[in-house]
């Protein structure tokens, strides 16, 4: 999870390739920015063991759900897509497509973001859904204070290594 803005390629290009040699599936909201990285390495890396995943939000959860633009990135090679919207009303926190994605992960690897992923983070915490969180300054989430980061890609790959017993 992180920037649908900023694809932070020094941090989630090598981890896309981490990723690939795992035996896991990539989880993505499926947009730009960081997503489109990580995806991007981890299907242009072979052999991998995985696919990539994607949850799009919906322009219109009324109608039938239609991605918005830019919505799945090229790399997304199962699109599932949802009614729900990018952002969670203000009078609904949990109406989003990131509590499916955090439900849904085995784990979590935060990189880089805003609101969403801050949101995201949030749902995270609140589902006890594991995180690793991946970032070279602990102000690039706003995160609290004692929140352990891995600044490195060895820690984030022992870590997944560690959380998949590998």
């Amino acid at each position: 999870m992180g920037s649908g803005t900023y694809a932070h390629e020094d941090l989630a290009a090598p981890l896309g390739r981490v990723l690939a040699g795992l035996p896991v599936h990539l989880l993505t909201g499926g947009g730009r920015g960081v997503m489109a990285s990580v995806s991007k390495a981890f299907v242009e890396t072979y052999p991998r063991r995985g696919l990539s995943l994607g949850v799009l939000p919906s322009d219109d959860e009324m109608a039938l759900p239609t991605p918005p633009v830019g919505y799945p990135n090229p790399y997304v090679e199962i699109p599932i897509r949802t009614h729900l919207p990018r952002k969670a009303p203000p009078d609904a926190p949990l109406h989003t497509r990131n509590v499916i994605n955090v439900l849904t992960a085995d784990i979590i690897v935060f990189l880089p973001g805003s609101e969403g992923t801050r949101d995201e983070l949030s749902h995270a915490r609140l589902w006890g859904t594991p995180c690793i969180l991946y970032l070279r300054d602990p102000q690039d989430l706003n995160l609290p204070a004692g929140t352990p980061i891995c600044r490195r890609l060895d820690q984030v790959e022992a870590a997944l290594m560690d959380h998949f017993n590998l």
